[in-house]
């Protein structure tokens, strides 16, 4: 009786040690032919928006000072009407940012108020077509748009979805004084 307690055991363990092995490709083929399990749902809460051109080509009435030299990401907001209430809104956005703050800058087209901290203001020459009211822009450090948000838009999921771009596209690491050897 001991002797074939001996034998299952040690084929229990190899059928164990199959199944752990086994079992999570078996489910991911089945999850992947079916179907069965995959979320269909968009991750970001803005609407891409490849009609709006770059920012340098944006008919604002100031110098074109506000990209950022260092390639930074831009968030620029057209402030129409509340538009305190609105610089304040993503100025906290900002600060929630933490660490990564720096990396962001504040474009707010429009509004009489003075500006915020870290926020250059800017006004429309001739305001586009695709200019809305009340409307978000999150530009890349390239000025291109990669996402717009309507007016009334909850600061939870633009920041959200800011951290999310910030985290796909790593800050570059740069060594002050190493230089590559060119041949």
């Amino acid at each position: 009786m001991s002797t074939s307690r001996a034998v299952r055991h040690p084929r229990f363990k190899l059928l164990a040690l199959l199944a752990v092995f086994v079992l999570p490709l078996l489910v991911a083929w089945i999850m992947v032919a079916w179907r069965i399990g995959i979320p269909e749902q968009r991750t970001a809460h803005g609407e891409l928006e490849p009609d709006i051109p770059a920012l340098a080509q944006w008919p604002l009435a100031e110098p074109r000072t506000m990209l950022p030299e260092d390639g930074g990401w831009v968030l620029a907001f057209d402030c129409a009407g509340a538009c305190e209430a609105l610089a304040d809104q993503w100025w906290r956005l900002h600060r929630a940012l933490g660490r990564e703050a720096h990396r962001v800058r504040r474009l707010r087209i429009g509004g009489a108020a003075q500006a915020l901290p870290g926020e250059v203001v800017a006004r429309w020459s001739t305001p586009p077509d695709w200019h809305r009211p009340g409307h978000l822009w999150v530009l890349d450090p390239r000025g291109e748009a990669v996402l717009g948000y309507s007016a009334g838009v909850e600061a939870r999921d633009v920041l959200d979805d800011v951290n999310k771009l910030l985290r796909m596209n790593p800050e570059p690491s740069v060594t002050p004084g190493r230089q590559v050897a060119q041949q």
